[in-house]
């Protein structure tokens, strides 16, 4: 059995991003078994179980990530992973992938994927709501796809959004309100709100909202409202029924699954697409467990390995 302690050295994030976009398409021809992610809670945060198999990658196995936002404040990262890959034939446990920071790239890349297929133009004005790990993976990975003029910045933190800036400063990056940060044509929301943080009177028509902070039961970032004026896409019904953007609003009985437009999925397939310009996009993404999955693949050949062995 392999083990691999950090194979997230030098990413190509164009290759992470084709990596992930084929595995929605196979999501979307409906040739991968996931069951929705379950949840244990703690005071503090949680963690989750998260296993599938994508036959025609000849892959399987099961992810456990944890989820703490108040981790920062103990100097350890607030998502935290391990991969474990079984094959298939035998049931045997092959890898052990050390996925926190694959976990970081498999959703920046999701992210690039909706906007790819999604956002009103190629060339973006993006805005940035949160400024940790999954905001600067979410820049990294939409600039592998499509061209970024700008981008605009708000945290709660006003210090991390100015070192996010100075990280990206050859995108004129710069900190702004919530309120100018909406004021573009790709938003990128990122925090563990339980609230939401973005008002629809901010959105204007064109709009495509990446939502990804909200990843498990009671977190928002969006103002209900905003769903009503646009097409929802998410990753996987079951998993954003009860943990996704939606979450709440479908639980209020203010939103419902009839009114979701369909899955990333169809939407890489060329199934159905971007109806025009003016049209307000959001894409609900929960994080799948095929996306773990499929990055796998792309570093099991990685020579950063350490043996061991297993009876």
């Amino acid at each position: 059995m392999r083990y691999y302690p950090d194979p997230a050295q030098n990413p190509d994030l164009k290759v992470i991003n084709s990596a992930i976009e084929e595995a929605f398409a196979e999501h979307g021809r409906g040739n991968v078994q996931m069951p929705p992610k379950s949840y244990i809670f703690f005071d503090k945060g949680d963690f989750r179980t998260m296993p599938a198999y994508i036959p025609s990658l000849e892959i399987a196995g099961v992810k456990v990530v944890n989820v703490h936002p108040d981790n920062r404040d103990h100097g350890l990262p607030t998502v935290m992973a391990l991969l474990i890959i079984i094959d298939p034939e035998t049931g045997f446990p092959s890898a052990i992938i050390n996925a926190t920071k694959l976990t970081d790239l498999r959703t920046a890349a999701a992210g690039a994927v909706a906007a790819k297929h999604l956002a009103p133009k190629k060339s973006v004005i993006m805005g940035v709501m949160g400024s940790g790990n999954q905001a600067k993976a979410q820049i990294a990975a939409t600039a592998a796809g499509i061209e970024i003029e700008e981008i605009k910045v708000w945290s709660r933190n006003e210090k991390n959004a100015e070192k996010l800036c100075e990280i990206y400063r050859e995108y004129e990056c710069r900190t702004e309100s919530p309120k100018k940060v909406c004021d573009c044509d790709l938003l990128v929301t990122t925090t563990p709100s339980v609230k939401p943080i973005v008002k629809d009177e901010w959105i204007r028509e064109g709009t495509h909202i990446n939502a990804i902070g909200a990843d498990a039961p009671g977190k928002q970032e969006i103002e209900e409202s905003i769903l009503k004026r646009s097409t929802v896409i998410v990753d996987d019904y079951a998993q954003a029924l009860h943990s996704g953007e939606i979450n709440i609003p479908i639980g209020s009985g203010y939103y419902t699954k009839e009114e979701i437009s369909g899955t990333i999925g169809e939407y890489v397939l060329g199934r159905k697409s971007r109806k025009n310009s003016s049209e307000i996009t959001l894409f609900d993404s929960t994080g799948l467990a095929i996306q773990d999955l499929a990055i796998a693949r792309t570093v099991l050949e990685s020579d950063n390995t350490v043996e061991l062995s297993f009876p």
